[in-house]
């Protein structure tokens, strides 16, 4: 699907309430039970949380890493596709996770994207051809621990 088609189908560029709906049903996200609980209106905030539940448990019993690691995908290039608009391209390129220790409960993660963020992206890009922003998410369990 291309990326204009996406953006319809989500309900537009910054429809937050569309890209909620849509990315809570959409099946990995569904049967992983990740559940996107807050979109800000400027799309410069996502929260998310996975409840632990029988489907989405390990061997042991705590959160599977493959849907920690997911929880974490995708949402910095959706802000930034929605706040940079079409005359920049955004890809989700490269990742890594380090588990800190077990998730267990409901794990939550947070999604932030300020001005500065933002007006910096745009300067490098106006010397640079290509810039790869780095950022970090913590996921963090009830206590607010990660």
């Amino acid at each position: 699907m291309s990326r204009l088609g996406l953006q319809q189908l989500l309900g537009g560029a910054k429809s937050s309430f569309a890209l909620r709906r849509w990315v809570n049903l959409w099946p990995p996200f569904l049967g992983a039970g990740i559940f996107i609980t807050r979109v800000a209106p400027d799309m410069k905030a996502i929260d998310v949380e996975m409840k632990l539940r029988w489907w989405n448990a390990n061997y042991v019993g705590t959160h599977f890493g493959g849907s920690l690691f997911a929880m974490t995908d995708a949402f910095y290039m959706l802000m930034l596709m929605a706040n940079l608009g079409r005359d920049y391209i955004v890809w989700d390129k490269a990742a890594s996770i380090r588990y800190r220790k077990p998730g267990k409960g409901t794990v939550r993660a947070e999604f932030r994207l300020s001005d500065a963020q933002l007006d910096d992206i745009r300067e490098k890009l106006k010397m640079l051809p290509k810039y790869e922003p780095t950022f970090l998410v913590e996921v963090k369990d009830a206590q607010g621990k990660s």
